[in-house]
């Protein structure tokens, strides 16, 4: 991958003060801070889609990144979103950048569902173009996801994940994902302890958190439970689920079976006159003993008004 120098430090530019929200003071604002190097030439690039004139493109132009953010939505969801675009028309450009290798073609920064859903309707997608290396296309892709906010957690330690396996450094996918290096690592460390496919298979879940991700990796460590977990998740019945109900039942399906344990058998104690007077159970760390009040009634009060003397009695055998 191409790669330019991304990260340099803030560096306060002096914007126009014409906006400030004291109309009238005498004092000037203090200075703002703008992002250099290929950061700031994105956040540049996104702000001008709305200003500069856009192209219309055949989507069947236009592929796919080598690392995708968005797993594939639930059927029913994208439904609704294609028949938004049908009806009202592509209110929002995509951002393409000339493909790097294939003259002609165009590779997709962000507005996957967006060029999906246009061409199921069968029309020209309208798209701004820029020349972006491929640290600026993972930047924009970032910039704009952070702006709505949506990406579920499994999404974004996926993404974040997969690009760290193509090469790209860790400053620059923080940068994309607006995480400090720790978070960083614990999104791709849940999405490594995870088999990808099986993540695809269950989807985006926007509704799961990181922990019970973290729980479910847990529970795929037992012997047998990917397996499990894959034909679940190939049963047709639960493909039709949505991504987060496919979640929690294959969370479900590979939880640990609790261990049953059997409590020991009570046995019987009979006095020397033939009365049955108690029963009791054990085992390593505790003696229950039950007096039967039918078959020698009082018999428990007394034991309880004599146990004192009992222990003392025992504590002298220690000495």
């Amino acid at each position: 991958m191409a790669r330019k120098h991304l990260l340099s430090d803030l560096a306060p530019q002096k914007l126009p003060a014409g906006n400030s929200d004291s109309a009238g003071s005498l004092e000037s604002p203090p200075p703002q801070y703008a992002p250099r190097g290929a950061i700031g030439a994105v956040s540049r690039s996104i702000e001008l889609l709305r200003s500069q004139s856009l192209t219309e493109l055949d989507p069947d132009l236009i592929d796919a990144p080598s690392v995708t953010d968005r797993l594939d939505e639930d059927g029913e969801q994208f439904e609704e979103f294609a028949r938004n675009i049908r009806e009202n028309g592509q209110q929002v450009p995509i951002l393409v950048r000339p493909h790097p290798s294939i003259e002609g073609r165009y590779q997709i920064a962000y507005g996957r569902r967006r060029l999906r859903a246009v061409k199921a309707a069968g029309l020209q997608i309208k798209a701004a173009i820029r020349n972006l290396t491929d640290d600026e296309l993972v930047l924009a892709q970032g910039q704009e996801n952070s702006a709505r906010q949506d990406l579920s957690f499994i999404e974004r330690a996926l993404y974040a994940a997969e690009l760290e396996a193509n090469g790209v450094q860790r400053r620059v996918i923080m940068a994309a994902l607006a995480v400090d290096k720790s978070n960083l690592s614990r999104l791709i460390q849940a999405a490594t302890q995870l088999p990808a496919d099986v993540i695809r298979l269950i989807g985006a879940a926007p509704r799961t958190g990181r922990d019970r991700w973290y729980e479910l990796a847990t529970r795929l460590g037992s012997e047998g439970a990917v397996e499990k977990a894959r034909g679940l998740l190939s049963d047709a019945t639960v493909k039709s689920k949505t991504s987060d109900e496919r979640f929690a039942q294959v969370f479900e399906a590979v939880a640990p079976k609790k261990v049953k344990r059997e409590k020991p058998q009570a046995e019987i104690w009979q006095a020397d006159d033939g009365v049955k007077a108690a029963s009791f159970r054990q085992d390593k760390r505790t003696l229950t003993l039950m007096i039967d009040k039918k078959a020698a009634p009082e018999f428990g009060d007394y034991l309880l008004s004599v146990l004192p003397e009992i222990y003392a009695s025992f504590k002298k055998t220690k000495q």
